[in-house]
């Protein structure tokens, strides 16, 4: 039998960490969406991942990176003799902010990793066992510990993943470099978004609040995160409307109008827009499991 460990609560800080080592051996059909980061690697097994009507292969020594709330279905049609393994993680990436504080360029990749635009989310590995091998030494230690690791280790096994991702995965060029004067700007301007995302964009308010221009802001930003404030704006409205349609009873029209005073129609097509689906497919979709 597969063993979890359960969403932990580390202080003040909710961290929702989940990890799963799972062997099945009949079909395996998911439709969901998480709150935080999921990683989804594959050690056995054939089938499709259909990520917001992107269709991938699902086979052997694959990694899969769904952002939050991105909509996700795996689908693994067992044969007889059969055998579908994977590691699933999902973790809140605000428990790491503290510890990241020393890696800017770290710091920039999980930022990118939650909130930005990311060029690949499927991965096949061939040789390369070293993503195996850190899943495989933690499984090792949860077993040691009785299913549960203490935070140190739970949050170094992060630090290492996140590093190995960066580095080898994703690639370092991917990620563009930052200074920590740059990386400041971008945390003012994630800020000031954080506050006034639900509002009309005013470049020009962050640009006075930020003393500095309205041109260097959209530069310095999508340099930083790889993606336009407008974009990223839309992005963070959609997270919001998402959190929303998984948590709340509020209406179509109600959530269109709260998190930037849109209408339902048009709420709908720019949901559907990010997302593939209506914002009624979606919320069936993450209030519902179908294994």
């Amino acid at each position: 039998m597969p063993t979890v460990v359960q969403p932990m609560d580390l202080g003040a800080n909710a961290f929702s960490f989940t990890y799963r080592y799972e062997t099945r051996n009949e079909n395996w059909l998911m439709l969901h969406a998480h709150q935080g980061i999921e990683l989804l690697y594959i050690h056995e097994g054939s089938g499709t991942v259909t990520l917001e009507s992107q269709q991938y292969r699902l086979e052997e020594n694959t990694l899969f990176c769904f952002q939050p709330y991105q909509l996700h279905k795996v689908d693994v049609p067992l044969q007889d003799g059969a055998t579908y393994i994977r590691t699933n993680l999902t973790f809140d990436p605000r428990i790491l902010t503290p510890y990241l504080q020393p890696y800017p360029k770290l710091q920039s990749f999980l930022r990118r990793l939650m909130k930005g635009s990311l060029k690949r989310q499927a991965f096949t590995f061939c040789e390369d066992r070293t993503l195996a091998n850190l899943l495989q030494d933690y499984d090792k230690m949860r077993m040691v510990a009785g299913g549960e690791p203490s935070v140190e280790d739970r949050v170094l096994f992060l630090l290492s993943l996140l590093r190995y991702l960066q580095l080898h995965v994703f690639g370092i060029d991917d990620i563009p470099s930052s200074t920590e004067k740059n990386s400041g700007h971008v945390e003012r301007i994630l800020d000031w978004i954080e506050t006034h995302y639900r509002q009309s964009l005013s470049l020009e308010s962050l640009s006075q609040e930020l003393h500095l221009s309205p041109y260097h802001i959209s530069h310095l930003f999508k340099q930083q995160t790889g993606m336009t404030i407008s974009d990223y704006v839309s992005g963070r409205r959609i997270r919001e409307a998402c959190a929303m349609l998984e948590n709340t009873d509020y209406s179509i029209n109600e959530i269109g109008r709260i998190i930037g005073g849109f209408s339902a129609p048009y709420f709908s097509q720019l949901f559907k827009k990010h997302k593939g689906v209506s914002p009624n497919l979606y919320r069936s979709a993450v209030k519902h499991t179908y294994q």
